[in-house]
């Protein structure tokens, strides 16, 4: 047997009694059941235990699991009142807060980074971490120039942490599912094993917030902060003076708000890749900050994190992406589907019915067929069931559906970026937007 370190043989073990926990407490409401308790009553309690041993441990872990735990925040809104409601308050803490290191071990990592005399370089340091994810923590500064500075610390072993964690998750990630019931938890822990690497590597990471800060440089609606200093584990960027993440705006926000800063979320997302050839591909709450005018009125989206970016084939997003949207949102099914086939998504000899498509593709389609669109959490759900559903029609057409490698981050910013638009239960003109910035949208 092999002699695993210590704390990663404790990180597995509470990992892998997450699907025990439940099948223990599974069995404990069936015999409840058996003495007559009602059904949603046991299945509610069995929920909200799994669901509160579920999220503090993915929280206490950091690492892939917390990573993992904030992928799924976000999918929340897809999911039934009824299993999401025990446990929402939990999801919401995982979008913007995570365990911190001590102030020692933070001026250790970046002594190793900066060299010994760091302190010239960083003049001032404060000791409480400003913000903490699933890889690192956050604290504000100054640099030597008199800047206001963010001075991201990577964890000490985070790289064991995050790969270790999801390659521990994907063993226990089908015993997991039943508290997701319907999301394939297993395949978005692939997806995240896949993107790991990248978002370990600051270095890559300060060239992509560099070009991001650069493009929309003066923009009066997003704000990105310049890179300062980047070393292997530590980054430092100027610092954003913000009322708080749309984690905030997600719990008691006014519908004003919720309504600006859904708009500004997705004119960035599709400008984005315009300015910069790039795709921020990691939209949860904590990410995106509220950077109100001077009166308090809604203003600047603020945006962090650039570890997960899409590089985009050609510099923007595929032409084809925009034309096969326009046949869809025209209703179009028969352009739709030859299309489909020309980008891969439906291999040669798959036979599909065109209409049974179009309908089956409606969560990406209904909001660009009206000037505004409201998003929320009871049309996604909706969505969800619809497809999801084994007595409905459209249920076996994902079989149908081939996913090509330069679409899985679009696809995966775009479920997650309709996700976060209905946390928000934002309304935006969705369409003229689409117009605006999508290639081969507008005709």
């Amino acid at each position: 047997m092999v002699d695993l370190p210590r704390k990663a043989v404790a990180r597995t073990a509470r990992l892998a009694a997450l699907p025990l926990g439940y099948a223990g407490r599974s069995a404990l409401g069936l015999g409840r059941r058996l003495g007559g308790a009602p059904a949603e009553v046991v299945l509610s309690e069995v929920q909200q235990r799994t669901a509160e041993q579920l999220f503090r441990t993915l929280g206490e872990l950091k690492g892939g699991a917390m990573k993992f735990g904030q992928a799924l925040s976000v999918l929340e809104a897809a999911l039934p009142e009824s299993a999401t409601a025990p446990y929402r308050e939990h999801l919401t803490a995982l979008q913007d807060d995570a365990p911190t290191m001590s102030t020692q071990q933070v001026r250790d990592v970046i002594a190793e980074s900066l060299g010994p005399g760091w302190r010239e370089q960083i003049t001032w340091l404060d000791g409480a971490a400003a913000a903490a994810a699933s890889i690192g923590q956050v604290h504000r500064g100054t640099w030597h120039d008199g800047r206001d500075v963010a001075v991201k610390v990577q964890f000490p072993g985070a790289d064991e942490a995050l790969l270790g964690d999801l390659r521990r998750l994907s063993r226990v990630a089908r015993g997991v599912a039943p508290v997701f019931p319907g999301l394939d938890i297993p395949a978005l822990v692939r997806e995240l094993q896949e993107r790991a690497a990248e978002e370990l590597d600051y270095g890559l990471e300060a060239e992509s917030q560099q070009v991001f800060a650069e493009a929309f440089e003066g923009d009066p609606e997003i704000l990105v902060p310049h890179l300062v200093h980047a070393s292997e584990k530590v980054l430092v960027t100027e610092w954003l003076d913000s009322t708080g993440s749309l984690a905030r705006v997600i719990a008691d926000g006014t519908q004003a708000e919720r309504d600006h800063y859904g708009e500004l979320l997705v004119r960035f997302t599709f400008a984005g890749p315009a300015r910069t050839g790039m795709l921020h591909a990691d939209p949860h709450p904590g990410n995106f900050r509220t950077v109100p005018h001077d009166d308090g009125s809604p203003g600047r989206l603020g945006v962090l994190d650039f570890g997960a970016v899409a590089r985009l084939p050609g510099g923007a997003f595929p032409e084809a992406m925009g034309r096969l949207l326009r046949a869809a949102s025209s209703g179009d099914s028969d352009v739709l589907l030859e299309g489909l086939r020309e980008e891969g998504f439906v291999r040669p000899g798959v036979r599909v019915d065109p209409e049974a498509l179009l309908e089956y593709l409606s969560p990406f389609v209904e909001p660009m067929t009206s000037e505004r669109f409201r998003f929320s959490r009871e049309w996604m759900r909706g969505q969800y069931e619809r497809l999801n559903d084994p007595r409905s029609p459209h249920f076996t057409m994902a079989t149908k559906i081939n996913l090509p490698p330069s679409y899985l981050l679009i696809h995966r910013t775009w479920l997650g970026g309709i996700g976060l638009l209905c946390q928000l239960e934002a309304e935006a003109p969705f369409r003229g937007l689409l117009e605006e910035h999508l290639p081969g949208f507008a005709g």
